[in-house]
């Protein structure tokens, strides 16, 4: 009956909007789609079945309908172009990338580093998986699968040092602070690098539908990086005195991830090898991307990691969640860009455009991206967020006067990753967080309340300021 309800809901939101006359100045092709976009989003947000099985059936009855184009054979070229968009691919190659951290047990090695350099006090262990998360989140697409799946295994482990446990009444002793400044570090490392969270590849394609802006890997972290080394210095900090453990020091995590890094012995080959290609990556990104596309650059990386046998090509094609993102992804890109093809968005920029014309630069900055934000408490999918607002309030912001196109998307789009901290289910590594019993309900709503608002703070303060500084 729950699946029921979760199909019945979205549908009937979506029949409710179709059989409603199509608004003066659009068509009725338009306002079918739109009304078939919404059904689609709501079933991703509500999930009775696969995401991406919800996604493939959008662009079907889009494309089966003739809602975007005119003729058959334009309908089928329109819902196939999601697997030809090189954004798409480079989620993949991210996805690939965590696969050889996975195998080669590479990201637990530096996650036991840092625990091992500065995890004697526990304030400095809050630092320590700050800095694990950082380490890792320009090679991950999935914030789920860095922090959950290779931070929080090692984190996990440190409370029972110090019989700190989530069933007992001994959680705040040293668990709850520990887990949750790993899972809040997450939030803001996504929003530091394009490669960090899969949505802000789905972002960039968007923004060059949308407004013709292209965005590169550097152009997104130089745009970015004041704000968030700002907040990876102070986060740890912070929730050390609003979310305080009782235990201040904590010398036996050292001992212990100095233990874990004895028994997996000396660096593997396949370590060594795999560092230098994500190195090589990272350089390419960086110096090279005027001249080798990124996505280029990962599919290289992902073919030599199979050549040098860092990974297999069984485990490559067995990544099933790799190839899910892939399908997902793809018709949540062409689902986005049927809306800007019906004109949908270009109509309701000029049905909204006018209520923020009597605001100040400043102010209409401050009015859309803490609208933006603070609409992700309706939503718990980052990428259902992007798909579903994104086109929406980029139509709207471009009309409105002071600052550019591209400053716009940026503004909007950095939002994404920080998104994550508003609740437990917010984001997907968010649950795994929570499922562990140390971190209680209240609390994930008390701060992710609290971080949103520090979050949103900071950011604003500084990014105007700084985007006109660079002068994009």
């Amino acid at each position: 009956m729950s699946r029921f309800w979760r199909f019945a809901v979205p549908i009937a939101v979506g029949a409710g909007i179709a059989l409603l006359p199509a608004p003066a100045g659009l068509t009725a092709n338009a306002w079918l789609y739109f009304a078939l976009f919404v059904t689609v989003m709501g079933m991703i947000i509500t999930e009775p079945m696969a995401p991406a099985a919800l996604g493939l059936i959008g662009v079907g009855v889009a494309a089966a309908l003739g809602l975007v184009r005119d003729t058959p054979a334009q309908n089928a070229q329109w819902a196939l172009s999601g697997f030809s968009n090189t954004t798409v691919w480079l989620i993949f190659g991210g996805y690939m990338f965590t696969l050889g951290y996975s195998v080669t047990g590479l990201g637990r090695r530096i996650a036991l580093h840092l625990v091992r350099m500065l995890g004697r006090r526990t304030l400095g262990l809050g630092y320590a998986l700050t800095l694990a998360d950082l380490a890792l989140a320009p090679f991950t697409a999935s914030a789920a699968a860095r922090s959950a799946g290779t931070v929080y295994p090692v984190v996990r482990h440190i409370p029972e040092l110090y019989d700190s446990r989530p069933d007992d009444g001994t959680a705040r002793r040293l668990g709850a602070y520990v887990l949750y400044t790993a899972c809040a570090a997450s939030f803001v490392t996504s929003s530091m690098f394009l490669t960090a969270l899969a949505p802000n590849v789905l972002a960039v394609s968007i923004i060059q539908q949308t407004t013709g802006q292209t965005i590169s890997w550097l152009d997104w972290f130089v745009g970015f990086a004041p704000v968030g080394f700002v907040l990876l210095a102070i986060l740890p900090l912070l929730l050390y005195v609003i979310y305080p453990p009782e235990i201040k020091e904590a010398p036996a995590a050292p001992r212990w991830a100095a233990e874990q890094l004895t028994a997996m012995g000396p660096m593997s080959r396949n370590e060594w090898v795999l560092l230098a290609l994500i190195l090589g990556a990272l350089g390419m990104w960086v110096g090279a991307a005027h001249h080798v596309e990124p996505v280029v650059t990962a599919m290289i990386v992902v073919v030599l990691m199979v050549g040098l046998g860092v990974v297999s090509w069984e485990q490559i094609v067995g990544h099933s969640t790799a190839f899910n993102v892939l399908v997902w992804f793809a018709t949540l890109v062409t689902l986005a860009s049927g809306l800007a093809e019906t004109k949908f968005v270009d109509w309701l920029a000029r049905l909204v455009a006018p209520s923020f014309a009597g605001l100040g630069s400043y102010a209409a900055v401050i009015a859309v991206v803490g609208t933006f934000y603070v609409l992700h408490y309706f939503f718990a999918s980052i990428t259902a967020h992007t798909t579903s607002l994104l086109p929406v309030f980029l139509s709207v912001v471009i009309t409105i006067p002071g600052p550019s196109d591209r400053q716009w998307a940026l503004f909007l789009s950095y939002s994404l990753g920080l998104c994550g901290a508003l609740t437990a289910y917010a984001a997907g590594q968010n649950v795994i967080y929570y499922g562990s019993g140390f971190i209680s309900r209240r609390a994930f709503w008390v701060l992710g309340a609290v971080l949103g608002v520090v979050f949103m703070t900071v950011y604003l303060a500084i990014i105007v300021p700084w985007l006109t500084f660079l002068g994009i």
